[in-house]
């Protein structure tokens, strides 16, 4: 199919029908705020988005859903001078499959077509990145998604929409109607969410994942617990409620961090949570430097802890909550699923794409 997605923008609605065919394509997707202790859950987002390349396609108009005193933009000054103004929102941007060919990177020929004039690349590209940075233009090298160089493919089988956003102040129901159709126009064949909580969680141990799925089938690929819960939900639960009711298959992956080390960035439950996404996916994905910030970061609280006797006491009686709740074959399923994502990424070298 021909993707398609409407998104309002300051100024009217605009139109991306530029895409081209997308391959079966999964969305991934995090929301800062109150479903992202640590940063953990964008991070991962983030992590995705520059290793894979990603090209930013559009943008939910903030104007609809966010409060500017409290959720601010941000400025950027150099020298005096203002050099950029990025407002909150919520971003899209794509993953190819296989990487494009790097004359469609430069003139759009094969993934997105090339604006049709410098004022609309600038304006369309300055609310569709998902990083909020420079908009950039074709051929403007140093900015994602528009340099001279081809963008990297994610040797998946499946083209990747990766969605970086900012829980909304007001108006959670149109947000999430927009969202959702917005997916359903790119031909969603399921969407991976992704959270992180502040628990009673020592940080010495591996970080607790826990899942929430309506789907069958996806359930039958999750190996980290369910969870049962009661309660308040952020905008994440919204959306996958809503994800449900379209008939769009969704799962939810929820990382506990320690709320004593609430701070971010937390590399460790951001690896986790990309385990997550391995283990649904059932394919290697680029984890780059994630596992040694993850040591480092543990080495570090480890540091701090040592420094306070009542801090170190807390953390070694959670490590024994921990560990005295923990199934005896807990430890066994751990050592299973770390030899299937070994077995996995053994398989993919070597092969194109392949990490």
């Amino acid at each position: 199919m021909t993707a398609r997605v409407t998104f309002r923008e300051e100024g009217g609605e605009i139109e991306f029908d530029r895409l081209g065919k997308l391959t079966s394509p999964v969305a991934i997707a995090a929301f800062e705020g109150w479903n992202d202790a640590g940063e953990a859950a964008s991070g991962v987002i983030s992590h995705l988005g520059i290793a894979w390349q990603a090209q930013p396609i559009a943008a939910v108009e903030p104007e609809d859903y966010y409060d500017f005193q409290v959720t601010r933009p941000v400025v950027e000054i150099t020298e005096g001078r203002i050099e950029r103004l990025v407002w909150p929102t919520t971003r899209l941007s794509v993953a190819r499959a296989v990487a494009w060919p790097e004359s469609a990177a430069v003139s759009g020929s094969s993934g997105p077509e090339s604006p049709k004039s410098p004022e609309s690349a600038e304006s369309s590209a300055r609310d569709a990145d998902p990083d909020g940075g420079d908009p950039g233009v074709p051929g403007d090298p140093g900015v994602s998604g528009h340099d001279d160089a081809a963008p990297a493919g994610t040797g998946l089988d499946r083209d990747i929409i990766l969605v970086h956003g900012i829980e909304p102040n007001m108006r959670w129901r149109s947000f999430t109607d927009e969202l959702v159709q917005g997916l359903t126009e790119l031909g969603v064949e399921s969407v991976i969410l992704l959270g992180a909580l502040l628990a009673d969680a020592p940080h010495t141990r591996p970080v607790p994942v826990s899942v929430g799925a309506a789907d069958p089938k996806l359930s039958a690929t999750v190996t980290a617990p369910f969870s049962d819960y009661k309660g308040p939900t952020g905008i994440l639960g919204v959306v996958q409620y809503a994800l449900v009711g379209a008939g769009i298959p969704a799962v939810s992956l929820w990382a506990s961090v320690p709320h004593y080390v609430a701070q971010p960035p937390n590399p460790k439950a951001t690896l986790a949570l990309l385990r997550g996404v391995e283990d649904i996916q059932d394919a290697p994905l680029p984890l780059a430097d994630l596992a040694e910030e993850a040591r480092a970061w543990e080495r570090g609280v480890d540091e701090l802890a040592q420094q306070d006797s009542e801090v170190a006491d807390y953390v070694r009686t959670l490590e024994e909550a921990k560990d005295a709740t923990d199934l005896p074959q807990a430890s066994g399923d751990a050592i299973a699923r770390e030899f299937e994502r070994y077995l996995r990424r053994r398989g993919r070298r070597g092969e194109p794409g392949g990490f």
